[in-house]
């Protein structure tokens, strides 16, 4: 009894959704582990029904089989689950039974080559610190042991499960070392952290000083944009100015010449005005031919007899 109690650990748990589930974590192997299996399975599977129950009541068995050695020579994958389905068309069965087997020296080789990822895969980081000690090689995985330590920092389950698994396992000396090693991932972790925040921290004063010298930039191009605008408002003005001068000249030109013409109308007016009067022609006729008034012509009239004497 004392081997089987250091080989093996059996685990029954019932979920929320009323699955019945056995785990099985096996140290050696005893060549027996499928028919075992399925005999645990069958038990729990049948010893849900009571007397007077119907068979609809009865719920899915899951068999978790965890075991440090190698069982299914026939495949190099760590985690392989069966269920039953058609041998021909693959389609399940039932949903009722399910067998899930576990092989950690395929888990350990498959962390050897890099092929696992604990930071992302739960399942694969919590079935490393299962493998993490290798009881039949009397060996420690410290390489494991020191990547799910720093995994636990952030994970709050994983660490509290460590440290369950520490205060079981290590002696007062073993634990001292082990919390200057933590000391040490802790220390390295806040260096990280505050060379993170110092980058960040730069990388925003370069944005700013970016976005300033954008901004410089802007307002150069906007006082340019301004000064060229005064330029050309200054010569518009100027132009204005010079077309509005020119108007004025030939305004004043044409009214020059417009008084001119007057000038010489009213002049040639008057002298048609007085050979007429020197002919003794009527008023009435010359007022009609040159337009001129009555008062007009005497006046006209009287500077040409002042002018005579």
């Amino acid at each position: 009894m004392k081997e089987i109690k250091k080989s093996r650990l059996d685990i029954f748990v019932e979920t929320e959704n009323k699955e019945r589930v056995n785990i099985e974590i096996q140290i050696n192997n005893k060549y027996n582990m499928i028919n075992r299996a399925l005999y645990y399975w069958s038990r729990l599977f049948s010893e849900q029904l009571k007397e007077g129950q119907s068979y609809k009541e009865l719920y899915p068995v899951i068999s978790i089989n965890i075991m440090h050695f190698n069982l299914l020579h026939d495949t190099d994958s760590y985690h392989n689950i069966f269920r039953l389905h058609e041998i021909h068309q693959k389609y399940p069965l039932t949903d009722m039974i399910e067998f899930h087997f576990v092989e950690i020296p395929k888990l350990i080789t498959a962390w050897k080559k890099n092929q696992l990822n604990p930071w992302e895969d739960v399942l694969t980081c919590w079935l490393l610190l299962l493998g993490v000690v290798d009881r039949r090689m009397n060996h420690f995985y410290d390489d494991i042991f020191q990547e799910l330590e720093e995994i636990a920092m952030e994970d709050k389950s994983l660490n509290i499960a460590m440290r369950v698994w520490e205060d079981l396992s290590r002696t007062k000396e073993e634990r001292r070392e082990y919390e200057i090693r933590l000391k040490q991932i802790l220390d390295e972790q806040s260096m990280n952290r505050d060379r993170e925040l110092l980058e960040q921290e730069m990388q925003e004063l370069k944005t700013q000083k970016d976005e300033l010298e954008i901004q410089k930039d802007e307002l150069e191009t906007q006082k340019d944009e301004l000064k060229t605008q005064k330029d050309e408002l200054k010569a518009e003005k100027e132009e204005a100015e010079i077309k509005r001068k020119k108007e004025e000249t030939k305004r004043r030109e044409e009214e020059g010449r417009r008084i001119e013409a007057e000038s010489a109308l009213e002049e040639s007016t008057k002298q048609m005005a007085l050979k007429m009067l020197e002919r003794e022609i009527d008023y009435i006729t010359i007022t009609q031919v040159t337009g001129l008034t009555s008062e007009q012509l005497e006046i006209i009239q009287q500077e040409a007899e002042k002018n005579d004497k």
